[in-house]
């Protein structure tokens, strides 16, 4: 990942950027705890606020991902409408 920030052409993807900076900095805040149990209030609304934000980007650059399949990848598509992580029954079995 930290390949991805190294790359020229993601600045012209700010979206993407952004999640990218969003996911690291998660990353670093859970890492830099000891354990994730018996925290403060406080730090639990610091987390529960960056795992939204990644939460959030993510989604955004999904769809984003998708109207590019659906435009120009229409067989792709298909498959991931089909095996979509915001349908709970989802399955890959053409109906």
């Amino acid at each position: 990942m930290l390949a991805l920030l190294e790359n020229p052409q993601l600045f012209d993807h700010d979206t993407f950027t952004n999640l990218l900076h969003a996911v690291f900095h998660l990353s670093e805040e859970l890492l830099a705890r000891e354990r994730l149990t018996d925290l403060p209030e406080a730090d639990y609304n610091h987390l529960s606020g960056d795992i939204n934000r990644v939460y959030g980007l993510l989604i955004v650059e999904w769809l984003t991902y998708m109207q590019h399949l659906k435009t120009n990848y229409p067989y792709l598509f298909s498959l991931a409408m089909r095996t979509n992580p915001f349908d709970q029954n989802a399955s890959p079995i053409v109906t």
